[in-house]
């Protein structure tokens, strides 16, 4: 029944296209270097096009202390550049850049980068704490963000089912009341993510929230522009809904109004070939919603002991056939752009999550398979009744009543196809209690109602897995992004090699961090190690000793240690020779105090 929902969908990154982060091209001075005199100022290299915040730079000195810079801008005005101004004169020294910036999919983007001035600090200093995400925001923003895709989830698809299905009047209420769940998610979400945009932008804690000059400040960017159009067109849902005699264009028209909300202000506004992924992420939303949200109506309609006409589920599996090819459509463009080529299906993270995907779509599919399986066996024993003629009763007693014959001689019998519930839609059950004498049966077959509804129930499940899948591939870097990074464009100084990023988290002795450990390539050969130490509260912060080391386990080789020296503010080694490919085993050591360290381990694989 959903064949080409799943293979879009969820596949390639569902109905949310925020899926594509924009990646740090290149700094100005590149990371790492040792300047003869101090830069005027520092530029930043992005993917795709960034907003900007008050706060994008913040600049510590050898010393610790943050410096006063001037407002952030973009460079010779391209919208996929940042750059800032410094203070006329920089002693000599180490210093940390800690950058924030807003990528065009509405997504935040930091990190980090160093240089020197004369020459490298001989200690690292006490740093302040530069701002990193709260992650009470990061997760309640996350929240609202998966809340408002489920309302309209709810919303566009039982308009969709009540609109093309045609199910009984007598289930209608049931299906409007479901619709009318998802507006309010859908409103009480929207509201939740225009009140959170500000401190989610900046880093802040949910309390920021109460800031109206955040808010106003949100509402002049595209992404707060989209999320107040979209609680004005929710009210106008609401009109809609209280006037009987509405156009019949004005639904649709607000469908894709309402996913217009999303596409304008998320990753397909940016990029290549923007009007046409604008369209394709509009069409994908769509269709998703109507098949998703159909999905729920007929699992409402399955209920145990309802009786629903054989033609609805038929309808929804035309419908869901035609939701098939627009996701099949759109869903193929969406890997495109998001992909770049064959060789980052296996090459990156974005692409082994979407062959994870396919495992979980496999399974998917198999349960796709036996509900249309049903619903086609349904709809070919159906009798079906003239168009002319009321729709049957939903009551089984009812139903019952007029198979048995008690009915007036004016009506109509029923015929058992018609509608279907486990009691009317299983041979055994209308055969009766077993004749005297008679072999019991060894068991009954489920009814084609009861099979319908586990395989659907079967689908929703594994369509939970599969969401849970599609919520870590919006958090990572897509393929074409980071071949981007790893090649940087054609004429801009500083281009940054491919690294891999291994964060480990330590505690020891009352202390509590992470350590970003940076390898550069991540390929056979001499590698770059660079680690930065963070606190509990997301800071910079020092530690006494670092060590780092690593083991491939597979050929017995190592430990090779990375000797790395605390450059100030970050602990480096220009060069570490990792011989062969394979997952390499990387033993980070902390020591935090006299008497106190740990170590932890983590894998990091290492290309060819």
């Amino acid at each position: 029944m959903l064949l080409g929902t799943l293979l879009v969908l969820f596949l390639l990154g569902g109905a949310a296209p925020a899926s594509a982060h924009a990646a740090l091209r290149a700094t100005d001075p590149a990371d790492g270097t040792v300047l003869k005199t101090a830069p005027r100022a520092l530029t930043l290299s992005f993917t795709e096009s960034v907003g900007l915040l008050d706060g994008s730079f913040r600049v510590y000195g050898p010393d610790g202390h943050r410096l006063r810079t001037g407002s952030p801008g973009h460079a010779d005005g391209r919208a996929d550049t940042a750059r800032v101004t410094l203070p006329g004169t920089l002693g000599r020294g180490t210093y940390t850049v800690a950058w924030r910036v807003v990528s065009a999919d509405s997504h935040p983007v930091s990190g980090a980068f160093t240089f020197s001035v004369g020459a490298p600090s001989p200690a690292a200093a006490p740093l302040a704490t530069a701002q990193a995400e709260d992650p009470a925001t990061g997760a309640l923003f996350g929240l609202a963000r998966y809340t408002a895709y489920g309302g309209a989830v709810l919303l566009i698809g039982t308009a969709a089912f009540l609109a093309v299905c045609r199910p009984p009047e007598a289930a209608e209420p049931i299906l409007r009341r479901v619709a009318r769940t998802g507006w309010w998610l859908l409103l009480s979400a929207t509201a939740a993510l225009l009140l959170l945009r500000a401190p989610y932008e900046a880093g802040e804690g949910p309390s920021a929230a109460r800031d109206l000059d955040g808010l106003a400040r949100t509402l002049t960017t595209r992404p707060g522009l989209a999320l107040a159009a979209r609680l004005a067109l929710l009210g106008a849902v609401a009109v809609l809904c209280r006037r009987p005699r509405a156009p019949r264009t004005a639904g649709p028209v607000l469908a894709v109004a309402l996913a217009l909300t999303w596409a304008s202000a998320e990753h397909a506004s940016a990029g290549r070939q923007v009007p046409v992924a604008m369209a394709s992420a509009v069409l994908h939303l769509l269709a998703a919603a109507v098949w998703l949200g159909g999905l729920v109506c007929l699992l409402t309609l399955l209920h145990p002991g309802r009786t629903v006409p054989a033609a609805v589920p038929a309808r929804f599996s035309r419908l869901a056939l035609a939701c098939v090819t627009v996701l099949a459509v759109t869903g193929a463009y969406q890997s495109w752009r998001g992909l770049g080529s064959w060789p980052s299906l296996t090459g990156t993270a974005y692409g082994r999550i979407l062959l994870a995907k396919l495992a979980a779509v496999a399974l998917l599919l198999t349960a796709a398979a036996l509900s249309r399986g049903w619903t086609a066996r349904l709809a070919a024993s159906a009798d079906v009744v003239p168009e002319e003629q009321p729709e049957p009763e939903l009551t089984t007693a009812g139903s019952r009543a007029r198979r048995e014959g008690d009915a007036p001689g004016r009506v109509r019998p029923q015929r058992a196809a018609e509608t279907y519930s486990p009691a009317s839609a299983d041979p055994a059950a209308r055969r009766g209690p077993t004749p005297p004498g008679a072999a019991p049966a060894r068991g009954r077959r489920p009814s084609a109602a009861t099979a319908l509804r586990r395989s659907v129930v079967a689908e929703t499940l594994i369509g939970v897995l599969v969401l849970v899948l599609t919520t870590v591939l919006t958090t990572t870097l897509p393929g074409r992004a980071e071949a981007e990074a790893a090649s940087g464009a054609s004429g801009t100084a500083g281009a940054l090699p491919a690294a891999s990023v291994t964060r480990v988290s330590f505690a020891v002795g009352g202390a509590r961090g992470t350590v970003q450990v940076t390898l550069t390539p991540g390929r056979t050969g001499d590698n770059a190690v660079e680690a930065v130490v963070y606190g509990p509260d997301g800071g910079f912060a020092t530690v006494p000793e670092l060590r780092i080391s690593f083991t491939l386990p597979d050929r017995q080789l190592g430990p090779l240690d990375a000797r790395v020296t605390d450059r100030g503010g970050y602990w480096a080694a220009d060069a570490v020779t990792l011989p062969l490919p394979g997952t390499w085993t990387m033993k980070v050591t902390v020591r935090v105090s006299e008497v106190d360290q740990v170590s932890v381990t983590r894998p990091v694989p290492v290309a060819p």
